[in-house]
């Protein structure tokens, strides 16, 4: 038998173990936190997916959006002519069939009857045209294919006699046909032309 006697546990000793044991239950509850945390959020995952909230639909492409004339409630941007009230009919893209014969003089047949104010020498006209080979009916140019409308000032020379002479006096909102000899376009090698033309705004 061993005549070592124990030694006596000081104060020191007992703090340590007690600390040693706090430590150990503080471990197994944050573990127990986290056990709960885990089942709780893999729960909230297995939910079925018709209760998920559905996605959005897409937003229409401009593409589908259907086309319409400018109108007094949409914008203008700054420094454009404010568009106008017109009529449906200057909505689509109109069909231009050539003409026949040889053109002698400048022609303007009346489409759509305009409801605005007669154009004036000297404002600048926002339109839409098609233009077309008055013999052959081939397009040559068109505001439609572009996307936009054309403005110009009207009755100064800006562009060819046959706008300068025939646009002026006519409506905004109408739609006129202007069949154009080749001395008042531009010259023979065009030749004649045949324009459509939409006046949709002029100030």
């Amino acid at each position: 038998m061993s005549t070592e006697t124990a030694r006596p546990i000081t104060g020191d000793t007992a703090k340590r173990r007690t600390q040693a044991v706090a430590g150990a239950v503080a471990g197994v509850a944050v573990i127990a936190v986290l056990v709960t945390v885990f089942v709780t959020v893999r729960g909230g995952s297995d939910e079925p997916a018709a209760q998920q909230p559905a996605a959005a639909p897409a937003p229409a492409s401009a593409e589908a959006a259907p086309e319409s004339a400018p109108s007094a409630e949409a914008p203008a941007e700054p420094g454009a002519p404010a568009p106008v009230s017109t009529p449906p009919e200057l909505s689509k893209e109109p069909v231009v069939k050539p003409g026949t014969g040889k053109l002698t003089e400048l022609k303007v047949t009346p489409l759509v009857a305009g409801r605005g104010p007669a154009v004036k020498a000297g404002q600048t006209v926002t339109a839409n045209y098609v233009l077309i080979s008055y013999a052959k009916g081939e397009v040559i140019d068109s505001s439609w294919k572009r996307g936009e409308p054309f403005s110009t000032p009207i009755g100064t020379g800006r562009v060819i006699q046959g706008w300068d002479k025939s646009i002026p006096g006519q409506k905004v909102g109408s739609r006129i046909q202007i069949d154009v000899p080749a001395a008042l376009a531009y010259g023979e090698e065009q030749g004649d032309l045949r324009f459509v033309v939409d006046i949709l705004a002029a100030q």
